[in-house]
């Protein structure tokens, strides 16, 4: 189902993100122009590994869940889109078939660009190429930081970093203490290992003994975060830790 409007708070999230709002005006209203929404169920396949490339997308509500399939079968949640960020712009660059799956997470809103407007974009603004490669240059960046923290940091730290990621994206203020704030994104802890590379049962130890030392509060909803400084603490010690 698609609609041809964005909302003003899907506006806010694409017009907000961090390298889209660094573009000249000209190329986001370029952008914009030509592209259109499509809205999604929980679940629902945005795109499929092997697939021609035909659109370049941005979230702009929820949350895209990309994924691979290990080959026992299994499916590997690789990390989530978050709204204002743009994706599948590899494959629409050099015309190979997409290396992996997109789904919808929860009720997702993603921006559309089609391949033939996207070319006709990066023929008219040359500023696009340089973007695109600052942009790559920074997913690079935070690759070699996730592959560090795999073989560095230990798994309380990679936790605790992956818990103020998630608040940063999708951090709501409790309504009772001000202090706390919800991780709005919804993640079983299966989902939540795969993004760490341990088990569910590794992962839920850690999340309860920072429920111990009230760091985070687990509730049938989500994750409420009780003490980011905590966390902090905890991703910038050397300790090894169980």
């Amino acid at each position: 189902m698609s609609e041809p409007i964005l909302t003003m708070e899907e506006r806010s999230a694409i017009n907000g993100g961090r390298w889209f709002s660094n573009l000249s005006p000209s190329l986001r209203h370029d952008i914009l122009r030509c592209a259109y929404v499509k809205r999604h169920q929980d679940g629902d396949l945005i795109t499929a590994r092997g697939d021609t490339p035909q659109e370049w997308f941005a979230c702009a509500k929820g949350a895209v869940r990309v994924s691979s399939t290990s080959i026992s079968g299994k499916q590997v949640t690789l990390t989530y889109v978050e709204p204002g960020v743009w994706f599948g712009d590899v494959s629409m660059f050099d015309g190979d078939r997409r290396t992996h799956d997109a789904y919808a997470h929860g009720e997702t809103s993603t921006l559309c660009v089609a391949r033939a407007d996207f070319k006709k974009i990066l023929d008219h603004h040359a500023e696009l190429y340089e973007a695109l490669l600052r942009l790559y240059a920074r997913r690079i960046r935070q690759l070699y930081g996730l592959v560090e923290d795999l073989n560095v940091l230990p798994l309380r730290a990679r936790l605790a970093k992956q818990l103020l990621h998630l608040v940063r994206s999708y951090g709501v203020p409790s309504l009772s203490n001000g202090a706390e704030v919800r991780i709005g994104l919804q993640l079983a802890q299966e989902e939540l290992a795969q993004l760490l590379g341990a088990s569910r049962q590794r992962v839920n130890q850690e999340l309860k003994a920072m429920e111990r030392d009230e760091m985070i509060r687990i509730e049938p909803g989500g994750l409420v975060v009780r003490n980011r400084e905590a966390l902090l603490r905890l991703t910038e010690s050397d300790t090894p830790l169980a």
